[in-house]
C-alpha cells in the first residue's frame, strides 16, 4: 500500500469516527425496551399497575422524531424513568424501510384510533389502556420531559 492510500484510508477512518461520535456526543445508547404490540404492552402494564407510552414515529424522515431520540430518548436519566414508570411502545411508519404488510395495517389502525396527525406524536394511556393525553416533542432535556409526563399523569 501506498503511503497516499494509507494517509486516504486513516482519513476515512477518522471521519467516521467523527461521524459516530458527534451524532452521539456521550455515547449513551437507547437501552429502552420498546414493544411493538400494544396488546402485549398493556398486559405487561397491567401487570405492574403502571401506565403506557406510545411513540408515534416517522424512524426514517421525521426530523422531530429524531430530535426526540437524541435529546430525549438516548439519556440515561430518561431511561431509568421509564424503565420503572412506563411500558414504552413505538409505533413506526417509515418511508424507505420497508414493513410487513401486517405492520403496516396494525400500526394505521392505531394511529386512527388515537387521532394522530403528526409526528412524533406521544399517547399516553392507562395500564388499561384508556387514553390519558397525548403530547410530543418538548424543549428542556430529559429531566423537564419528565416533569412534563408525570404533569400529564396527574391529571388523569
Amino acid at each position: 500500500m501506498t503511503k497516499k492510500a494509507i494517509i486516504l484510508s486513516a482519513l476515512i477512518i477518522l471521519i467516521m469516527i467523527s461521524a459516530c461520535v458527534a451524532e452521539n456526543p456521550k455515547g449513551e445508547e437507547n437501552n429502552i425496551k420498546w414493544y411493538s404490540n400494544l396488546e402485549k404492552a398493556e398486559k405487561v402494564a397491567q401487570e405492574k399497575n403502571i401506565p403506557i407510552f406510545i411513540h408515534f414515529t416517522g424512524s426514517d424522515w421525521c426530523k422531530w422524531c429524531w430530535k426526540l431520540e437524541e435529546e430525549i430518548y438516548s439519556k440515561t436519566v430518561f431511561q431509568e424513568y421509564v424503565a420503572e414508570n412506563m411500558v414504552m411502545v413505538k409505533i413506526d411508519f417509515p418511508k424507505k424501510i420497508k414493513q410487513p404488510a401486517k405492520t403496516v395495517t396494525y400500526n394505521r389502525r392505531l394511529a386512527t384510533k388515537f387521532n394522530i396527525r403528526g409526528f412524533p406524536t406521544v399517547q399516553l394511556l392507562s395500564p388499561d389502556g384508556a387514553p390519558i393525553a397525548q403530547t410530543g416533542f418538548q424543549y428542556g432535556g430529559p429531566e423537564k420531559y419528565i416533569e412534563h409526563l408525570k404533569e400529564l399523569l396527574i391529571k388523569e
